[in-house]
């Protein structure tokens, strides 16, 4: 579709009532594999990680798809498996890290943004909980630092993306428009894919990473999904993933994704 013909569309689009929403499973029919490469950077590596709740835990990457994880501290301390994971490297030492721990309804999927420079971990933890007798995603962070390196300290939030109107292709057929109101708050719209139509505004958090990188999380309102992801200012591309509860299968959906984007517009308000 040319621009002309999807802009015309866009403005020929009527509201879609969350009854009419699709299922969740129809994102990952169109986003596809991500196309950034795994990175194997940490091959070889164990790491110790202390977060903010007293836990510990152990991280060794074997190899470039699998990972061993031990409890050393805290809750469920002695636990130990072996999990597949995808790491792929934002920056120069900057590593997205995602797994899936458990099975069915008690999995949990467990991303983290490791920055080796300063040791700083910031773990996502992403399971599901009953509500109102829906399933529903619910997300506990953790601030944490890789043991050795210094006192664990929560990243500081920030406005970076605060005003931006931003263009985003996860594929050759999905695209997606963010509009980020303020700290909290985020709108968007599906302009092509499986879910074109359909748009929301959601709770947000936005954590300072790096120069022109924010650690970004989503909870979805009408949809079961959590979504955490870097967005990466300078090189206009994102790294994350989404978890979702697919109520037609009774079923998780992870999607992990990566995408170029457009940023459209920023907008100022007036002082007055």
């Amino acid at each position: 579709m040319t621009t002309s013909n999807q802009e015309s569309a866009l403005k020929k689009q009527e509201f879609v009532a969350p009854e009419d929403w699709p299922d969740v499973s129809v994102m990952l029919q169109g986003f596809g594999l991500p196309t950034l490469p795994d990175s194997d950077e940490l091959v070889g590596e164990s790491i110790d990680v202390g977060n903010h709740d007293g836990s510990v835990v152990r991280l060794r990457f074997t190899s470039i798809d699998s990972l061993d994880r031990e409890v050393l501290e805290g809750a469920g301390a002695g636990e130990a498996a072996s999990y597949a994971y995808r790491a792929v490297e934002v920056r120069p030492g900057v590593f997205f890290i995602d797994f899936l721990v458990g099975e069915s309804v008690k999995t949990h999927d467990v991303s983290m943004v490791l920055d080796r420079g300063d040791g700083l971990v910031t773990t996502a933890d992403t399971s599901f909980i009953s509500r109102d007798g829906k399933i529903r995603t619910h997300t506990r962070f953790l601030s944490g630092r890789v043991l050795g390196t210094g006192e664990i300290e929560p990243r500081r939030r920030t406005d970076k993306l605060v005003g931006k109107r931003i263009y985003y292709r996860y594929s050759e057929t999905e695209a997606y428009e963010h509009i980020y109101l303020n700290a909290g708050t985020f709108a968007w719209q599906c302009v092509r894919g499986g879910e074109k139509g359909l748009a929301d505004v959601e709770e947000t958090k936005a954590f300072e990473l790096a120069d022109d990188i924010v650690i970004f999380f989503w909870t979805e309102t009408v949809m079961p999904v959590d979504s955490f992801l870097v967005v990466d200012l300078k090189y206009r591309r994102s790294i994350g993933r989404m978890f979702c509860w697919e109520q037609s299968t009774l079923d998780f959906v992870h999607l992990p994704f990566d995408s170029r984007f457009t940023v459209l517009n920023e907008t100022v308000h007036p002082t007055d």
